[in-house]
């Protein structure tokens, strides 16, 4: 993106401030938290967060990114302290003011909302050509309406802006509809109940009204956000919505997420993405967002990118997982093979090989070992997806690769405390049982489901897809 292709940002600015403290008594005078105050600090807020978000490429950290905000702006302290927390960051394109600049503050014990006080509550004036200009350069717009009425001055631009550029709708039960054909909106769950009726909560109740707000709004389509779920893509007309997951459960302060999401989804936009893949990017930010503190994070306000953003959860390292279940007085239980296709015999095995110890590890036989005991044309999986498989199971806490045809000399360096095979063994014919008396280690062999395996569902699959008689060539 270039400087004369902006992201341009439109909406309300809101002046947050939170006071920080801990509680550990009443007032005397009333049944009341004392907060003993640690630290009093203020930032942007509403679509002032969602601009500095766009101009660092999401939430992740990663600068670069032109943005330009049009925003209105008063005289007030509020606006002044706006001013300065996003010179630098941001282009500020001005619409004056009547009032004062909403203020939210929240008081903050140990980390958790105790109770919030909102002021101000200014109406925006006429916009100048300024803003015309802006919204004629945008690569793109994010319309961040938190209902103060800047959205609505606006109104009129931003509708032949949609038919021109992609625009990203963030409403609000209080604001304006969306202009007609806007990319993508999103409202999040509970916006959107407001915006519609009835009060089901569940998945079907959210696509329902997604498909009916993206008909009515004439949007091209509707990302419900669910929180914790991830987000509910939905287009009028259709019965296939689409659920994006959250890569994890992000455990931190949840304010400023929604702008992080309309920031992220906005710039995969500019970027030339579909609204999928800009829901998609957007879940991911937004949850590494929360993980990292939200809104109220330090780092998001410093000239430096901050640190590596949060992802998901790595697998763990077998051997540091080895060692610290044992330090620990632990019973470390290992097993292996190919598991080409897992099937139900090996989820089987698994489940009850966890159940004898405090982890499981999963030693994997890499490509070359797979095709030198099974021969061409296995393994059908490669060993990146059968990992990954493999590390998804609830029962599996790692998973390690070795290349050899046996897992002897992985398993003298993992030490594991049991070895599990499931099958027709006994423990005697099993290669590896002298490897584990070597440290005292025991060797088991566990049931297995009878008529189940790779080979079997190989052969079911190859007589599936061969052409029947009436097959011609």
């Amino acid at each position: 993106m270039t400087a004369r292709q902006p992201l341009v940002v439109v909406g309300d600015v809101l002046l947050d401030r939170d006071i920080d403290g801990a509680s550990s008594r009443l007032a005397p005078d009333a049944p009341a938290p004392v907060v003993d105050v640690t630290d009093d600090r203020s930032r942007p807020g509403g679509a002032g967060l969602a601009a500095k978000l766009a101009a660092r490429s999401g939430c992740s950290g990663r600068s670069g990114r032109d943005v330009v905000l049009v925003t209105a702006l008063g005289d007030d302290p509020a606006s002044e302290a706006v001013r300065r927390a996003l010179h630098g960051v941001v282009r500020l394109v001005e619409i004056p003011l009547e009032g004062r600049l909403p203020e939210k503050t929240r008081v903050m014990a140990s980390g958790r909302p105790l109770v919030r006080f909102d002021r101000g509550g200014g109406r925006p004036g006429q916009p100048g050509p300024e803003v015309r200009e802006a919204l004629a350069g945008a690569r793109a717009v994010l319309v961040a309406d938190y209902g103060r009425g800047t959205a609505t001055a606006v109104r009129g631009l931003l509708a032949d802006v949609a038919r021109r550029v992609p625009l990203l709708w963030d409403p609000h039960p209080k604001g304006d509809s969306p202009v007609p054909g806007a990319r993508l909106v999103t409202p999040n769950a509970s916006e959107a109940r407001a915006l519609t009726s009835g009060e089901d909560r569940s998945l079907h109740a959210c696509a329902v009204r997604g498909a009916q707000l993206a008909a009515e709004w004439r949007a091209a389509a509707v990302a419900v956000t669910l929180g914790a779920r991830g987000a509910l893509l939905a287009r009028a007309g259709s019965d296939s919505p689409m659920l994006v997951p959250a890569p994890y459960r992000a455990d931190g302060d949840p304010c400023g997420a929604g702008d992080c999401f309309a920031a992220t989804a906005a710039a995969a936009l500019a970027d030339g993405g579909l609204p999928e893949e800009a829901v998609q990017r957007a879940v991911a930010e937004a949850a590494a967002f929360v993980a990292a503190g939200g809104a109220g994070n330090r780092t998001l306000w410093r000239t430096a990118p901050p640190a590596d953003r949060p992802t998901a959860a790595r697998p763990a390292d077998p051997f540091e997982l080895a060692r610290s279940v044992q330090a620990r007085g632990g019973t470390v239980v290992a097993t292996g093979g190919c598991f080409d296709l897992l099937h139900a015999g090996h989820v089987g095995l698994l489940e009850s090989a966890r159940r004898i110890g405090d982890c499981l590890i999963v030693c994997v036989n890499s490509d070359a070992s797979v095709t030198r005991l099974k021969g061409p044309g296995r393994p059908l999986t490669r060993a990146a997806d059968r990992t990954r498989v493999l590390a998804g199971l609830g029962s599996v806490d790692a998973v390690a690769v070795f290349d050899e045809d046996s897992p002897v000399e992985l398993l003298r360096r993992l030490r594991p405390d049991v070895w599990v095979k499931g099958g027709d063994y006994s423990v005697d014919a099993l290669p590896e049982a002298a490897t584990l008396q070597e440290w005292g280690g025991q060797a088991l062999v566990l049931p297995y489901l009878d008529g189940r395996s790779t080979t079997a569902l190989a052969r079911r699959a190859a007589r599936a897809a061969a052409p029947g008689p009436e097959y011609r060539p």
